[in-house]
């Protein structure tokens, strides 16, 4: 793919990575969120339910149901996920709104107890362990989409450091999208309006 080919110019003139498509959500969430640094244990662990909600999946697919998923899991608040019962799971698995799968919701509900216990003594202490992770900025920005990895060294360590503590469905593939979304690495391609 050509650098030309690994953007594509939106209704309103500006070159962005060419995922983005014609979406306009997509649109929105590239420019206003994508590689953009996020923080705060709150945040981020909204960021970690909502990947695990979109493995295997597109994730314009959770972009269009993410207020849905906000509403249904309490506005992603960690300690009323973490109380959680039988009769919450059997709510959440009727609701359309959100990704009805089983092991998902049990991850959102196992993951939601292990972020409680990291950051019960020690709020922020998600954000640091996330963020510890997070690589030295490129030398080089990508120029096509096959020069984005899909896992990296950093993202596999941070997989493992969060299943050693009990989190799920944060493989190493997933927690590499995290890192772009959370802005932990910045993949905007080179030509991208969003490029610094």
């Amino acid at each position: 793919m050509s650098a030309r080919e690994a953007l594509i110019v939106g209704p309103d003139g500006r070159a962005r990575c060419s995922w983005v498509g014609d979406d306009e959500e997509y649109r929105r969430y590239h420019d206003e969120e994508w590689g953009a640094p996020l923080h705060g244990d709150h945040k981020l662990f909204e960021k970690i339910m909502l990947e695990a909600f979109q493995a295997g999946l597109s994730w314009i697919t959770i972009l269009r149901r993410r207020d849905g998923i906000r509403d249904a899991f309490d506005h992603f608040d960690a300690a009323t996920i973490a109380a959680y019962g039988d009769a919450d799971v059997t709510r959440l698995l009727d609701d359309p709104r959100i990704i009805r799968n089983r092991l998902k919701v049990s991850a959102a509900i196992t993951n939601a107890r292990a972020t409680l216990e990291l950051c019960q003594d020690s709020p922020g202490a998600l954000d640091t362990l996330l963020w510890s992770f997070a690589p030295a900025p490129r030398t080089k920005r990508p120029s096509a989409l096959s020069d984005i990895p899909a896992t990296t060294e950093e993202s596999t360590a941070m997989s493992k450091a969060l299943n050693a503590r009990g989190f799920r469905f944060v493989g190493p593939t997933t927690m590499y999208a995290l890192m772009q979304s959370a802005g932990m690495v910045d993949d905007h391609l080179e030509g991208c309006w969003r490029v610094a």
